[in-house]
């Protein structure tokens, strides 16, 4: 090596550092509380060991928790050298505990255990939990969490017996091309990187957890891995005080526990030139100790490194290492030949007794301070549970849905508006599974994945749609993956955003838009930073609403997108997704629901269902269970169909019916007569709006229109009513193969005119009030109620899985069954409608006939709670709402609302007891239920086809399954 401009260089050195804090203003972030009993303890140790032990306290040796031949190694390293600490590489926590607990009790002088764990356990162990990594969280806003983030991965890392997590990288990665920082650090600029480093040490104290700064003097703008050479840092001593050195100067008068010193080459800080500044006495006593003030603990980086050990032989790198100031001398290559070393220099005076001691009581000191003073095993039981936890999952949703950046957003395109005018395709990129992204966007409205071998093909395929949605999918298996474009990748995205209205969404570190040559056709860009799952589900749900955009770009792109590039959106009302305690609600209490669903199975109450529940607009369980019938030939999945049979009426007729109400076409007050002229000369005429929806208007439960329809001799169909194919005056469809005479409803209307009246007026349950409704809703928009339901709620609300008539949009076998129907259809009922008299009117029935899945009918609900919003359309008036969601008739025994049904006034009825007053919905014959409760803001949705195949099996209600699982829902919320 040769000497640098040694005169200059110690001059601009103290100018560089003149105002930095002096060791004397900085307290010592080793010392514990109880410093008095911490310096006894420390002073007793130290003066019991003797050279040879001192020396060893100061190598930290590595261990691979997997790879049991390294064990022995390291009980050697225990025996014969007192080894001071070991720093945990990969294996798993189980295996790691036990080490732990053998090696702590082998060695004399307790163990200093250290991990890599900036994003959490799993950076090197098995079945433990990932945190998102530096640059994502670089992208937050709310500190806070960031701070939830370093006391998360501490609580974890001190369950498992480590003392010492090398976090949080301070690097400023200026430079993209970084091999071996890039999305290890928070971004590029000093500000943002100390402020996230300062949150997310704070987190590490509070849970006891020593923290490491890491990599002193700076290692973001090398474009070469310290593991393979030497990188070189070739800025002035101006600029690295300025930026590389900002974080630390700010970390240490906080406390700052450690900093780990790298293995890089910074010629205008060390005169001797390819000197690393692990091995610089310059670097690291004069600037980091003298002129810094630090006086924590002070790692050098693995010493088995390139960039460390080359030209040098084992022991000596050790050896330069102390001298140069460093305390502990992390993954030494031979720590017996570097001990020896050690010994020597401290025996022939190179090495003094003072500065041994300085670096054996600093290691003491927070051996003290991380508890090792009291020693306790790490207990092995629950150990995977307890690391991996459901607060670790409400954090790892809040941390990335506050990090998704929206770059772009040309003419408000995101959040996507307007479902019913969207036809929206999806196109992925890169070689990484987008398939969450996807299913997630499928929950708002119909998205179809869009793919073709040639661009040409693929251009015309996307000729038929109005938005596309890009996901660009790259591996989330560790920060450094693969992150670009491909040059095809490229071509086609540039020929797709020229000729369509492209939003791009990248699962992948914000430098791959780098390459990119223009964003000028390109309407919008969101930025996910990881192909996470959860990273995947979140940005879908800010693509269409259901979140906020908040985060901030912590690296520049190009001149387009500087630091600090993003915009704003607020949701719009959507349904968002998540766990249940980010709502106040208890995962574990909720998991119940799961014993009584599998129970009612078991019990054959019926083959499946699907169950959802959502809490501040926010859906926290959706699971599906069993089959579509006991045969176990189909599972229930998120898209099975479900006949809602009187479900229908406050998810399909009722609507329509308030919509006219706000638009003044009808009221409370409005006559059977007047909303159908045919009963003016009925007994019904006068019968009013309201009193027909709150089943308080005399009129018969249910008449058997279908039983007059079969041959009483030959119990077949009549052939007066039936044929087995179309024609012009059989068009009606009720099943497969079976069409009923055209003028069906005429005699429906004309039965239900001719019934009697009840006697005395008293609450009674009736389908016929909708029966009627639908005609006249029908009558006064000139369509049907199934086109009526698709243009005015269903469409909008994206809901596309909703509505009468299923098989004309979804395969048979999509559909769950509902009866093997042998008395009047003789066939299994899959596709059309259950209920007799609906499906007489062809499956389009005001009472019967919807089909949809728990999802979309939680839409609907959710729409009622939200006073008649969702997304940005507004379908009716809270007032509204809340006018049909009155008990008007409490005082005579009648609990319902205005065509919703409300909770039991006495023992039994329709919910729990457990419900608010102010909460409606409605049940389904077939095994379906509703509710909404307002207060709670609550929203559980029930589908099942417990008709299946015999209609007759009543179980699923006498066991009140459906209550059951209610009473769990309330018994989950915490807050």
């Amino acid at each position: 090596m040769k000497l640098k401009k040694p005169l200059a260089f110690f001059s601009i050195l103290f100018f560089l550092l003149i105002s930095t804090n002096g060791s004397a203003q900085v307290k010592n972030p080793l010392f514990a509380e109880d410093h008095l009993s911490q310096k006894a303890w420390v002073d007793s140790i130290y003066d019991s060991m003797n050279l040879k032990q001192k020396v060893g306290q100061l190598f930290m040796a590595s261990i691979w928790s997997k790879n049991a031949n390294e064990a022995d190694t390291i009980r050697k390293l225990i025996e014969e050298n007192h080894i001071g600490g070991l720093i945990f590489s990969k294996g798993g926590p189980v295996q790691q505990a036990h080490l732990t607990n053998e090696f702590q009790e082998m060695s004399d002088i307790p163990l200093l255990v250290g991990m890599d764990a900036e994003w959490g356990l799993a950076m090197r162990l098995d079945s433990t939990y990932a945190l998102p990594w530096n640059m994502t969280l670089g992208a937050i806003q709310d500190n806070k969490l960031i701070e939830e983030a370093g006391a998360a991965i501490s609580r974890h890392t001190r369950r498992l017996g480590v003392h010492f997590n090398f976090a949080p990288v301070v690097d400023i990665n200026t430079n993209p091309d970084n091999p071996i920082i890039g999305n290890r650090s928070f971004g590029e600029d000093k500000m943002n990187v100390t402020s996230k480093a300062l949150a997310f040490m704070s987190g590490m104290h509070k849970e006891g957890v020593l923290s490491s700064a890491k990599h002193f003097p700076g290692h973001g703008d090398t474009d070469s891995d310290s593991h393979k050479t030497l990188p070189t840092i070739n800025f002035s001593s101006e600029r690295i005080s300025e930026v590389e050195l900002y974080p630390y100067k700010e970390l240490i008068p906080e406390g700052l526990s450690s900093i780990m010193v790298a293995h890089l080459n910074v010629p205008d800080l060390e005169p001797l030139d390819g000197k690393p500044a692990s091995l610089s006495e310059t670097i690291i006593t004069d600037i980091l100790k003298k002129n810094m003030g630090f006086n924590g603990l002070i790692f050098t980086d693995a010493l088995d490194m390139k960039g460390a050990s080359r030209n040098k032989k084992p022991g000596e790198v050790d050896l330069d290492a102390f001298k140069a100031g460093n305390d502990v001398l992390l993954m030494s290559e031979d720590v017996g030949k570097a001990s020896e070393s050690i010994i020597e220099a401290v025996n022939t005076g190179e090495i003094t007794e003072a500065r041994l001691e300085l670096s054996v009581k600093k290691i003491l000191y927070a051996k003290y301070k991380a508890g090792l003073n009291n020693f306790k095993p790490v207990k092995t039981n629950f150990l995977i549970e307890e690391l991996n936890t459901v607060r670790d999952q409400a954090l790892l949703e809040d941390l990335f849905e506050n990090a998704i950046t929206l770059l772009k957003n040309n003419k408000a395109v995101v959040p996507v508006k307007k479902l019913e005018k969207q036809k929206i395709a999806y196109v992925n990129f890169g070689d990484d599974d987008g398939s969450p992204f996807l299913e997630q966007m499928k929950k708002y409205t119909q998205v179809d994945w869009v793919k073709a071998e040639k661009l040409s093909e693929l251009l015309d395929k996307l000729d038929n749609y109005n938005y596309v949605v890009v996901g660009f999918h790259k591996s989330n298996s560790s920060p450094w993956a693969s992150y670009k474009f491909s040059d095809k990748e490229m071509v086609w995205l540039h020929e797709i955003a020229r000729k369509n209205k492209t939003v791009l969404s990248l699962f992948a570190r914000p430098y791959a838009l780098l390459d990119i040559k223009s964003f000028a056709n390109l309407e919008g860009i969101i930025v996910g930073y990881q192909n996470h799952p959860v990273a995947q589900q979140k940005v879908a749900q800010v693509l269409f609403g259901a979140l906020d955009a908040k985060g901030r770009l912590p690296v520049s792109i190009q001149n387009e997108f500087p630091v600090g590039t993003g915009f704003n959106t607020n949701n719009i009302n959507r349904l968002a997704y998540g766990t249940p305690e980010t709502v106040g609600m208890n995962t574990a209490k909720l998991s119940k629901i799961d014993s009584i669903i599998n129970y009612a199975i078991d019990e054959k109450m019926t083959p499946g269902a699907q169950i959802l529940v959502a809490r501040k607009g926010k859906v926290v369980y959706q699971k599906n269970f069993g089959y579509q019938t006991y045969d176990k030939e189909i599972p229930v999945t998120d898209t099975t169909v479900y006949d809602l049979a009187s479900l229908t009426k406050i998810l399909a007729t009722l609507p329509m019916v308030m919509e006219l109400d706000e638009k003044e076409v009808l009221s409370f007050d409005s006559k059977l007569g007047d909303l159908l002229p045919v009963f003016k000369d009925s007994d019904k005429k006068n019968i009013r709006l309201q009193d027909m929806l709150m089943h308080y208007a005399r009129l018969q439960a249910w008449i058997p229109f279908y039983i007059s329809t079969i041959d009483p001799k030959t119990k077949n169909l009549s052939e007066n009513y039936y044929r087995n194919t179309a024609s012009e005056d059989f068009n009606t469809q009720v099943a497969n193969g079976m069409f009923i005479r055209k003028d069906i409803g005429d005699t429906i209307v004309d039965i239900i005119k001719k019934s009697d009246l009840e006697r005395r007026l008293a609450y009674k349950y009736s389908d016929l009030p909708y029966y009627l409704l639908k005609y006249y809703l029908e009558s006064y928009y000139g369509s049907t109620l199934q086109n009526i339901t698709q243009e005015h709620l269903y469409k909008p609300l994206g809901a596309s899985y909703t509505g009468y008539m299923p098989l004309t949009r979804f395969d048979s076998l999509q559909i769950a069954p509902t009866e093997d129907d042998r008395l009047w259809r003789k066939q299994v009922v899959r596709g059309y409608v259950h209920d007799q008299g609906a499906a007489m009117q062809g499956g389009i029935g005001g009472h019967a006939g919807l089909f949809s899945t728990a999802n979309d009918v939680a839409k609907i609900m959710q729409t009622f709670v939200n006073g008649g919003t969702y997304g940005s359309d507004k379908f009716l008036n809270k007032e509204t709402i809340d006018k049909y969601n009155t008990c008007y008739y409490c005082e005579d025994d009648v609990r319902r609302g205005v065509g919703f049904d409300k909770p039991q006034l006495g023992k039994s009825g329709p919910t729990c007891n457990c419900v608010s007053m102010m909460s409606f919905g409605h049940s389904g014959f077939t095994g379906t239920f509703a509710w909404a409760d307002p207060e709670e803001d609550i929203v559980y949705v029930f589908l099942s086809n417990r008709t299946f195949p015999d209609s007759n099996n009543r179980k699923l209600i006498r066991e009140d399954i459906r209550s059951e699982i209610q009473k769990v829902i309330y018994e989950s919320i915490d807050f």
